[in-house]
């Protein structure tokens, strides 16, 4: 299993790498769902827009995009580009500290890759308490 960080072009944000990809590694045990390979994108917005468009057919800002690579769904093989522009105005707009809106939607991409969705209103209150609680475990909190 290995879970890799990379930053495109930005400032890197992201302290205790290892302690996170330990964390990481129980979230997916603990959701049961088995984790292959994960790679983490720090990117621009600028540059998500481009990974929107072309391969979601989005023409909008966002902070996270998330793409299953595997073939075997009990096993995630994923990507997660997560825009650092979209963290940094989030955490401004919601008065939360960067490194907490970071771990936010860094969860929030681990749960979509362990099947947790957010497009109906149920499923976004779910999302949002697994993100508490993770946070939450994360953080000692």
């Amino acid at each position: 299993m290995a879970i890799q960080f990379t930053s495109h072009e930005v400032k890197d944000y992201l302290k205790e790498k290892r302690k996170l990809k330990l964390f990481l590694s129980e979230l997916f045990s603990v959701e049961g769902q088995g984790l292959k390979s994960l790679h983490f994108v720090f990117c621009s917005d600028a540059y998500l827009l481009e990974i929107n468009k072309q391969f979601l057919q989005h023409d909008t800002y966002t902070d996270i995009v998330t793409f299953e690579m595997g073939e075997d769904p009990a096993i995630t093989e994923g990507e997660i580009y997560i825009s650092i522009d979209r963290v940094l105005d989030n955490a401004e707009k919601f008065k939360t500290a960067v490194n907490e809106e970071l771990h936010r939607v860094i969860f929030h991409g681990a749960l979509h890759l362990c099947g947790f969705k957010d497009k109906s209103k149920k499923d976004a209150a779910l999302m949002r308490s697994k993100e508490d609680e993770y946070l939450m475990k994360y953080f000692g909190k």
